[in-house]
């Protein structure tokens, strides 16, 4: 049995949002159970894509924004990882 285990968080700066808090972190962590080491590296390496693009997507808008004077990529910090472990 395989694990995969996926950790998402990020990071917005209190100049990209109206909430005047502090930067705040918000993780999340995922399990899922596979039966093979293969399904557990097939589904990795699709997540790890999918994050890549959504990331990617995200920073274009920011750099669009960004040309208007209306936000920056700085202003938020997206970190992931994603593992497939034996159980």
């Amino acid at each position: 049995m395989w694990v995969l285990i996926y950790v998402f968080s990020y990071s917005i700066s209190p100049i990209a949002t109206n909430d005047k808090e502090e930067w705040r972190l918000r993780p999340s962590v995922v399990f899922q159970e596979f039966t093979t080491e293969e399904r557990c590296k097939a589904a990795k390496a699709t997540l790890e894509g999918s994050l890549r693009d959504a990331g990617g997507k995200l920073r274009s808008g920011l750099e669009e924004l960004k040309s208007v004077g209306k936000a920056d990529p700085a202003q938020i910090i997206i970190a992931y990882n994603v593992e497939c472990l034996p159980k």
